[in-house]
């Protein structure tokens, strides 16, 4: 099903961006262009071909591995959104596994101490968390973290002042592949901000679904057999409860996971973190063609490989779920 959702998405995207209002090349050219200078550029451009055309002409440079040249940049897509899609995907990573940490811990705790005060505590932070707006949430850090604690930098990746030249993209990796534990330090602490204010709804999700599935399993047969044996309550939970409560969790990290690879774009403005979210937000503004359509392509194809790894994950946590077998 992957090839027919990116074919959708590709011809969705396509007819959507050429909907925008407005012109790439009086984006360009700016609106005091003459109508000469504007029509020659659209020409240049291919935009004059019937929408068909331009579409396969499109998918024909795509299947060649050829995203398209930016307007604005005048540089290859496909060279030009590597940094944006490291920025993000560290980013996200990060995110989801403050996420995944607090979360899944939260939701086991509440459903051990189902209907106690800690579960009642704990459900109130998971709705407070669904509730939150990031904008919100990620102002309120700058100006307690930020402005009044100085404890982390509000913006950015990494501090101009340091001098430091990326080879993957990914200034974690790249600071370890150099040894350069400044750089490594600082990153960390550009990170910690943004990271947590994007994390927060994921973790209040999962907290609530593994809450839900966590009861389902703590109810089950063999846990009760297990806890008449004297086997440890932790024991119980994380290596026997826990590991059948997954499914659903694993679904939720996929999906938002996904989420957040596609570009937090308020948390990428607020902390002005370049990631692919604010580029394609930009690209969008220039009427950029190039940059949107085959921008969102890259993210929905990320987008339905975690969905794929996490469909494959279930037949790894759950034996009894075969793919390809009657």
């Amino acid at each position: 099903m992957l090839i027919p959702v990116l074919i959708g998405m590709s011809v969705i995207t396509f007819f959507i961006v050429h909907a925008i209002p407005g012109s790439p090349a009086k984006a360009l050219l700016g609106e005091r262009a003459s109508p000469e200078a504007l029509h020659q550029l659209e020409e240049k451009m291919g935009l004059n071909d019937p929408l068909y055309i331009q579409y396969f002409n499109y998918i024909k440079n795509l299947l060649q591995g050829d995203l398209g040249t930016s307007i604005q940049t005048g540089q290859p897509v496909s060279e030009e959104i590597i940094p944006y899609l490291a920025a993000t995907f560290e980013l996200a990573l990060f995110a989801m596994v403050i996420a995944v940490f607090f979360g899944v811990n939260l939701g086991i705790f509440s459903a051990w101490r189902q209907n106690s005060s800690v579960d009642y505590l704990s459900m109130v932070i998971a709705l407070i968390g669904v509730s939150m707006p990031v904008f919100w949430l990620g102002l309120m850090e700058q100006w307690i973290f930020a402005q009044e604690l100085a404890w982390f930098p509000s913006s950015g990746r990494l501090d101009s002042r340091l001098f430091f030249e990326p080879v993957t993209h990914f200034y974690f990796l790249d600071a370890l592949i150099q040894g350069d534990f400044v750089v490594l330090q600082d990153a960390l602490k550009h990170m910690v901000l943004p990271a947590v204010a994007l994390g927060t709804i994921p973790m209040a999700i999962i907290a609530r679904m593994t809450r839900s599935s966590m009861l389902e399993v703590l109810r089950s047969d063999y846990i009760r057999t297990a806890r008449a044996k004297g086997v440890g309550e932790l024991l119980i939970i994380y290596k026997h409860a826990l590991k059948n409560a997954l499914i659903p969790i694993v679904t939720v990290f996929g999906l938002q996971m996904g989420l957040l690879l596609g570009g937090a774009i308020l948390t990428e403005t607020i902390f002005s973190w370049p990631g692919v979210g604010r580029y394609l937000y930009d690209a969008i503004h220039a009427r950029d063609y190039a940059v949107v359509q085959s921008g969102i392509l890259v993210v929905a194809t990320i987008f339905v490989l975690i969905n794929l790894i996490v469909d494959l994950l279930y037949a790894w946590i759950d034996p009894r779920i075969q793919y390809g077998k009657e």
